[in-house]
């Protein structure tokens, strides 16, 4: 699309003229600590005033020009991520690349739709709209399309949803920012349970950690008053050592409490960038607005209290500084002070931590969801409504390009199961998988590509492609039926939509007919909604005795200059045409 061009040609400059900025200050860096040190050098051999005035400014100078080559620095890494993503969506759209995460964390063969509509995987749905950077919005993703939502939440992810989808430059934005939180799920885990334990400093330590730097403090400055004496030092470097003591009573806590924090503070000065964006931000859809709510729930904002807590955390990095620490520890116990300030935190908002961190997953599921809506104006929100309505004008599969998909339309609601038939790769399975995953897509809330459709939300059960249990010793047949029978009992408890793809493979001609018929027979008698595909015909001879819930649909085949030639258009019906014979006789088989 024009518009990711254009937004890679802006940051694109952006980026190269950072990098001019960039180098400007890396220069003056350099020339100003070069001036501090020989000016300094100077003044201290001449004693000249203008010399030591010249030395400061230029250390001065230096430790400005520092502060600005950091924040260009940050923004040119920003800039450069930017162009990343608009290169990655790009390479998406018009090359079909799928450089995104495809959720294999979630597979799970027995689940009882995302193994056979391809929802994780290589090449499925959820590598398709994935657009999630930190971990939390990759599980609150995966979980969004593990099951049907409530009525009430998906509307509002649609409403959501429709107003994030124009705002292209702050969801990149906000995506670009959770890319370089480069978090992971040991740093996600272990904040969202980071209140399980809450350590306390005892009282006598409290004391001493006040006690013993003001008594050291004292006896310094007695120490280097004219005519001291040098006791008043000597014990001062005693407090020194009792400080260190203090300290070492307390590491193995600290450690424990900071085990996990290598770098952490610059995930969460990103996660509090992230949350900020949430909260400067006026919005107008309901769910939008509750996410801000429940980060302004308490007197100081979410990114704030994130954000103090990476400073602790940056400060307590700087335990590992050898003789830094040592200094700082031994004459004011500052990772002492650090490490309470951790725990009152802690004790205050660690409660909030998962609560916090639970919004910045589901903001990236709706922009993922909001990206989705961008990239194919053509999908739209299927209406909702509780009366086992589901209707399709011009249903299409989400994943398969614009410039090769075939839409069909589809009503459930006189006729509420269909008997599919067609030949060999006349699209019956995709029929299904078009059915099935357009049906995962709107009970999580999001657009699905329909002209137009109005559907109540259904659990959705299916049986289209099983393999073999070789661990479990089961068969092909066995998992079959297994899986039918989980279909039969979900059915025992609420209305479910239903997709059975040439079931019974595993069994010979006659009991597959019959198995199939009494399948089908059982699962209107159930109520379901769905389709089911075969190749037997007689099966659809069973419309005629259930001629007000039953209806015959197919895909044919032409063979037009000795060519097959698939329409994949959905007509009333039984097929009639064949192609197996036609296709082994073409290829020289038979």
């Amino acid at each position: 699309m024009q518009i990711y061009h254009e937004r890679k040609a802006v940051h694109d400059a952006a980026v190269q003229q950072l990098k001019q900025q960039f180098n400007r200050l890396a220069f003056a860096r350099l020339l100003s600590i070069v001036l501090a040190l020989v000016f300094g050098y100077l003044a201290i051999r001449s004693e000249n005033t203008v010399q030591w005035i010249v030395a400061i400014t230029s250390f001065a100078a230096f430790v400005v020009f520092m502060r600005l080559h950091f924040g260009v620095k940050r923004r040119l890494v920003l800039e450069q991520t930017l162009v990343k993503i608009n290169e990655t969506e790009l390479a998406f759209l018009e090359k079909q690349e799928l450089p995104f995460d495809g959720g294999n964390r979630f597979l799970e063969a027995n689940h009882t739709y995302t193994y056979d509509l391809d929802i994780f995987g290589e090449h499925s749905l959820f590598q398709h709209l994935n657009r999630t950077q930190t971990f939390m919005g990759n599980r609150s993703l995966g979980q969004s399309l593990l099951s049907k939502s409530e009525a009430e939440t998906i509307r509002n992810r649609q409403e959501a949803i429709a107003e994030l989808a124009p705002l292209l430059e702050w969801r990149q934005l906000f995506t670009a920012k959770a890319l370089l939180a480069n978090d992971n799920e040991k740093i996600s885990d272990t904040l969202r349970s980071w209140n399980n334990d809450q350590p306390k400093v005892s009282l006598v330590t409290v004391v001493l950690s006040y006690g013993l730097p003001a008594l050291g403090g004292i006896l310094t400055i007695l120490g280097f008053l004219k005519g001291s004496s040098p006791l008043f030092l000597n014990l001062a470097v005693t407090v020194f050592i009792f400080n260190l003591i203090v300290l070492a009573s307390q590491l193995k806590k600290m450690n424990a409490e900071i085990a996990f924090a290598d770098k952490i503070n610059q995930t969460l000065v990103r996660y509090s960038e992230l949350l900020q964006a949430i909260e400067e931000r006026e919005w107008k859809s309901e769910l939008l607005i509750d996410i801000k709510r429940k980060l302004n729930s308490s007197q100081v904002a979410a990114s704030k209290q994130i954000h103090t807590l990476s400073r602790i955390f940056a400060s307590l990095e700087s335990l590992q500084n050898g003789m830094g620490a040592i200094i700082f520890n031994g004459t004011v116990l500052f990772h002492l002070h650090t490490y309470r300030k951790l725990l009152r935190w802690k004790s205050t908002h660690a409660g909030e931590l998962d609560n916090w961190l639970q919004q910045i997953g589901e903001t990236e599921v709706l922009l993922s969801f909001a990206n989705l809506y961008f990239n194919n104006p053509d999908f739209n929100f299927p209406e909702l409504n509780d009366k086992a309505v589901l209707r399709f004008e011009e249903l299409g599969h989400p994943l398969i390009s614009a410039s090769k998909r075939v839409s069909n339309s589809v009503d459930f609601s006189d006729k509420q199961f269909i008997v599919l038939t067609g030949s060999n790769m006349s699209g019956k399975s995709t029929f299904l998988r078009t059915l099935g995953v357009n049906l995962v897509l709107a009970n999580a809330g999001a657009p699905i590509c329909v002209k137009s459709a109005n559907i109540q939300p259904m659990d959705i059960l299916v049986s289209m492609r099983l393999s073999d249990s070789l661990s479990d010793s089961e068969s092909y047949f066995f998992a079959e039926v297994k899986r039918l029978k989980e279909i039969m009992t979900e059915l025992e408890n609420r209305r479910c939509f239903i997709l059975l793809d040439e079931i019974l493979r595993g069994t010979n001609s006659d009991d597959k007919r019959t198995g199939t018929i009494e399948v089908l027979k059982k699962v209107i008698a159930k109520n379901a909604i769905g389709a089911i595909a075969t190749h037997d015909l007689e099966v659809c001879n069973t419309t005629d005795e259930y001629p007000q819930l039953l209806v015959n649909k197919c895909f044919e085949v032409e063979i037009i200059n000795n060519e097959l030639k698939f329409d994949y258009r959905l007509r009333d019906g039984i097929c009639q045409n064949k192609s197996a014979t036609f296709l082994m006789k073409k290829m020289g088989v038979i």
